[in-house]
């Protein structure tokens, strides 16, 4: 009873964090007025107040394509004059969804893309991912342990045995994991502690195995941000650029089914998203 209430008031002060950051919004930069015809035109136009600002808007978790634009475009018009601001809102908001395993996370990939970049956003993208997912390991551990195993004890079961089966190459064990997912991630993140895999294994596995993926959101977000038009999409660099994405997915990925052929004990199936034992006919 303790550990569940211990976990109900980690998640009620983070949530508290995140909702006064993003409703306490600082001063919107100044948008620069459009050039007119001259100094006659400007006379005869009703003055406006230099430090008149728009009304404010609320941020929320973007949940379609559409709100992800809109909330890119306002991102990165905040950006020009607080990029501070922003990176801590959106570094907060995205250890927020990864420590309490809330779905989403690859529009927080995309959105990272858009704002800051292919290079800066593909970092941001890995280490948030990483270091959610060990907190999300960390409060498992601490407060979850024996209400997951309740939850899902056959699951867990299972995944207990194929820990054990592979433990002389368990990292590699793990990374098939990330890049095959049989098991969601945030079962896996949950699990990791109760299946007694070492967090240093953890954390490597997580930032190694989930890096296609979000270069992939991140590319992705980068292309939501350029494009413009279809004729903007069909051009050769852009189809360069999705031919390397396509690569940087598959190649990984190949390379760990080889090695798995020949090293891990797969001998699973995916059924309702959790592995299971194949049956024998």
């Amino acid at each position: 009873m303790r550990s569940l209430v211990g976990l109900i008031l980690v998640v009620v002060a983070a949530t508290f964090y995140l909702y006064s950051l993003s409703l306490y919004l600082p001063a919107a930069p100044r948008r620069r007025p459009p050039p007119t015809g001259g100094e006659h035109e400007r006379a005869a136009e009703p003055e406006q107040p230099a430090d008149s600002a728009e009304e404010p808007r609320r941020l929320k978790f973007p949940s379609d394509l559409d709100e992800l634009r809109e909330l890119a475009e306002l991102l990165q018009f905040y950006k020009t004059e607080h990029t501070g601001y922003v990176l801590l809102l959106f570094c907060s908001a995205y250890l927020y969804k990864q420590s309490f395993a809330i779905p989403g996370s690859s529009f927080l990939n995309i959105l990272a893309g858009a704002i800051f970049g292919p290079y800066q956003g593909l970092l941001l993208a890995c280490v948030l991912t990483t270091v959610g997912s060990t907190m999300c390991y960390l409060l498992s551990q601490i407060f979850g342990k024996h209400y997951l195993v309740n939850l899902f004890p056959d699951k867990v079961s299972v995944l207990q045995r194929k820990v054990e089966e592979n433990q002389d190459c368990l990292f590699f064990f793990l990374l098939f994991l990330r890049f095959f997912p049989m098991t969601p991630n945030w079962f896996l993140n949950m699990s990791a502690p109760i299946v007694n895999i070492p967090i240093t294994f953890f954390f490597c596995s997580v930032f190694i195995g989930l890096l296609p993926y979000n270069f992939i959101c991140v590319q992705t977000g980068v292309m939501l941000s350029e494009v413009s038009s279809l004729d903007d999409l069909i051009s050769w660099d852009r189809l360069l650029q999705l031919l390397a994405i396509a690569c940087m997915a598959l190649l990984p990925g190949a390379l760990i089914r080889r090695f798995s052929q020949r090293r891990l004990k797969l001998d699973v199936q995916s059924q309702n998203g959790i592995i299971a034992d194949k049956k024998v006919q």
